[in-house]
């Protein structure tokens, strides 16, 4: 996923991409403070791009 994102948003995620691992077997995904993903409040890992969408999404504004 890191990587997906880095080649796609080159520009836009200038200071990397940061993977925290969780202990409680969450798997949270922010951008600028914005949550994107929680798998503790969906009960799954994302699907595939899902992520990727959304921060295609908030980047676009």
């Amino acid at each position: 996923m890191a990587e997906h994102l880095l080649h796609d948003y080159p520009d836009d995620l200038t200071k990397g991409v940061l993977l925290i691992p969780g202990e409680t077997g969450s798997f949270e995904v922010f951008l600028n403070g914005q949550r994107l993903f929680s798998k503790l409040d969906k009960d799954r890992f994302p699907e595939e791009n899902e992520v990727e969408t959304r921060v295609g999404e908030l980047l676009a504004g």
